[in-house]
């Protein structure tokens, strides 16, 4: 039975610093690139709540509206969903953050308040 060739240890070397450099790279870039999302996902949830019960637009027509926005490194991320029942829009970035907000006649479209 034919031996499988190993590979060399300065290229698994290598490959383990690179891997290691991207994860502190990441853990450094992490609370910025949340507090962005954070900010993001309000934005597109107020903006996609006024789109789509107020003005009566289809939500994909709305999240055009989101690229004009160029509100960061997370806004293309941006995903956008609709509960028609209960008149909401929640805009979320996978995980970093997500924003609902909810319309009502009387008050228009109130985004819930960030968790502490």
């Amino acid at each position: 039975m034919p031996r499988e060739r190993q590979p060399s240890p300065w290229l698994r070397n290598i490959l383990l610093l690179a891997a290691l450099a991207l994860l502190i790279a990441l853990a450094f870039a992490w609370p910025g690139l949340r507090e962005q999302a954070r900010i993001s996902t309000s934005y597109a949830a107020q903006s996609g709540c006024a789109c789509r019960f107020i003005s009566g637009r289809e939500l994909g027509s709305c999240k055009a509206d989101l690229k004009v926005a160029e509100l960061g490194r997370t806004t293309g991320l941006v995903m956008l969903s609709e509960d028609t029942q209960s008149h909401a829009v929640k805009a979320s970035v996978p995980l970093l953050a997500s924003q609902t907000a909810t319309f009502a006649p009387d008050r228009g479209c109130q985004l819930e308040a960030w968790p502490r």
